[in-house]
């Protein structure tokens, strides 16, 4: 398999000096150069060692925005109105009465603290997301050049059996003058049977 310099694809395919490329470029070029693969798992290698706090900010989002997370929270604050409410018929009072502000006091408790740890996970995902699509452009490029390649391949075959067929043409002509100027021609392999007399 033959091997070619980066800077030979950067300014054949790209038209630009391989210097004045910018990194992902480069590594393209470079990839299709030296004839290697590109594409890569990313989600491994960026879930491959996370810390800890990541890890707890991706599982608070995953939880806090499931039906499982609604159904606790509706279930709580059904399960405290109910509480007090029957604290007040039977007691006359109750440890949080209506409006509930102790209610109101933790559920902005929560709120405050869930906000923040979701938009950690959120701009985890989107950095994720940004190395996604610097991945796929990189990918994308190489395939662009590879094509062009290909292309440059079959053209260059192209016009080589362009060339050989004029070759040929040319040599039939030759015969076809030399035939018509009256020089005996060869015997041909193949006899015509006689028809009946």
């Amino acid at each position: 398999m033959q091997h070619r310099q980066p800077d030979e694809f950067a300014a054949r395919l790209l038209g630009r000096p391989y210097a004045s490329l910018d990194e992902r470029t480069r590594t393209v070029a470079h990839h299709v150069a030296t004839r290697k693969h590109i594409a890569r798992n990313l989600a491994k290698e960026y879930d491959a060692n996370p810390r800890f706090g990541q890890r707890a900010a991706d599982r608070v989002a995953a939880f806090g925005g499931s039906w499982t997370f609604v159904g606790l929270f509706a279930g709580a604050v059904l399960a405290w109105t109910v509480i007090n409410g029957v604290l007040v018929l039977r007691q006359g009072h109750a440890f949080d009465p209506y409006p509930y502000i102790l209610l109101n006091l933790f559920l902005s408790m929560l709120a405050a603290i869930q906000a923040p740890i979701i938009l950690m996970s959120q701009n985890r995902q989107a950095e994720k997301d940004r190395i996604g699509a610097e991945h796929d452009y990189e990918v994308n490029l190489k395939a662009e050049l590879e094509i062009m390649l290909l292309h440059e391949k079959v053209d260059a075959l192209r016009q080589t059996q362009w060339d050989e067929l004029l070759r040929i043409q040319r040599e039939q002509l030759a015969l076809l003058a030399t035939l018509a100027a009256g020089a005996p021609a060869k015997t041909s392999l193949i006899t015509v049977p006689a028809g009946p007399a």
